[in-house]
């Protein structure tokens, strides 16, 4: 990224510009004062008004009261006599100043009292000698500095908001940006849980089996081992998508759909190959399904049946029904042991939540009375939110 003005100047330089600028401006004024359209003046009178524009050196801090003291240092030169030309050049200066340091945007207001004071103290003072063609000089000079002053204001003020937008918009691009990779590390966490935990959790609960099987009836052994390799072929072969995937974005078009409804049926039949028994009961006639739906009714039904499949008894019940708007899930399994809890990561859980909540929907998944584990989840086929989950 191109550095910007302000990072290519020293630091030093960026301290001292304001003090700087101001003390080169009175020095002009002073300038102007002593030498433009001179005339012979009384030493008191040059005094008094090279003092007005030394009050410059105040704009920053105190524009206003800056402003108003140069204005009465020039009313009181007017009210001692004919002050030099320079004054009413400086008193443009002034004008300039306020208009651009002021806390209000009042230019024509600060000029009008510069102005003014001039006008109306000279014609008191000094009579109808004060007003001649000589006097539209002053007008053009301090309606002319406060012109120019406000539109410094004004440029400044849009720079501002324009940097300010500037780097608005590049910490929100930052944050979406970092939102982005959450939300992607979340996804593909999540991904990976479902697609792994399901054929791990089968492994897991064969090897266990063939472990028995060898010790009691060794010649069974083999159809438990042909359900490890099936399992392990598996995982394996969505590991492979999933990181291809990953590696290569090119690869998307090589993926197979995400699985939704249409395949819960293959896999239950996956489970029972296993060994464990599931009872599915549905009500309602399935139809065509918002895809997010789909999605997160599959993995909510493959995730809490691979739970009750590695914590329960071996068997569990699974309870669809389809209403006009909405999908309900219903798993429920008998925990074995005594103790009705479980153990693992709780990813599992979490992730149910998270595909419910990406649906809109709502779950709910803890024991229940009689020593029973049940996942219920409500999601929406409308797209509207419903509950929260537990």
């Amino acid at each position: 990224m191109r550095a910007s003005g302000s990072e290519k100047r020293p630091p030093a330089l960026d301290r001292y510009r304001g003090p700087l600028g101001d003390l080169a401006l009175t020095a002009v004024g002073v300038h102007i004062v002593l030498f433009v359209g001179y005339t012979a003046v009384p030493t008191g009178m040059m005094l008094l008004s090279v003092l007005c524009p030394v009050l410059l050196l105040g704009r920053r801090r105190f524009p206003v009261p800056a402003a108003l003291a140069a204005t009465a240092v020039a009313v009181l030169a007017v009210v001692l006599g004919r002050p030099p030309d320079g004054l009413f050049v400086a008193a443009g200066l002034v004008s300039y100043s306020v208009a651009v340091y002021s806390p209000r945007r009042r230019p024509w207001f600060y000029a009008c009292v510069v102005w003014g004071s001039l006008m109306v103290v000279g014609t008191v003072v000094h009579g109808g000698d004060w007003w001649s063609a000589d006097q539209f000089a002053p007008f053009a000079f301090i309606f002319g500095g406060a012109g120019v002053g406000d539109s410094i204001r004004l440029r400044q003020a849009y720079i501002a908001e324009v940097t300010e937008r500037a780097m608005q918009a590049e910490v929100t691009r930052d944050e979406e940006a970092r939102r982005r990779v959450i939300d992607e590390r979340l996804r593909i966490a999540r991904e990976l849980h479902d697609v792994v935990a399901h054929h791990i959790a089968v492994i897991s609960v064969h090897a266990g089996a063939a472990d028995h099987v060898l010790r009691a009836e060794p010649e069974k052994v083999w159809p438990v081992l042909g359900h490890i390799r099936t399992a392990a072929d598996a995982v394996l072969e969505e590991l492979k998508s999933v990181i291809g995937v990953l590696r290569d974005p090119d690869e998307v078009r090589d993926v197979g759909p995400a699985p939704g409804v249409e395949r819960l049926q293959e896999l239950l039949a996956g489970l029972r190959t296993t060994g464990f028994a599931v009872r599915h009961e549905q009500h309602g006639e399935s139809r065509p399904l918002p895809a997010v739906v789909s999605l997160a009714v599959y993995r909510i039904v493959q995730e809490a049946l691979t739970n009750a499949h590695r914590h329960g008894d071996g068997g569990a019940v699974l309870y669809l029904e389809y209403t006009a708007d909405l999908v309900r899930i219903e798993v429920t399994n008998r925990v074995a042991g005594s103790g009705g809890g479980r153990t693992g990561s709780g990813f599992g859980l979490i992730g149910m939540r998270e595909r419910a909540a990406a649906a809109h929907g709502s779950i709910v998944a803890g024991p229940v009375a009689g020593g029973l584990f049940r996942v219920h989840a409500e999601l929406p086929t409308d797209g509207r939110r419903r509950g929260g989950v537990t």
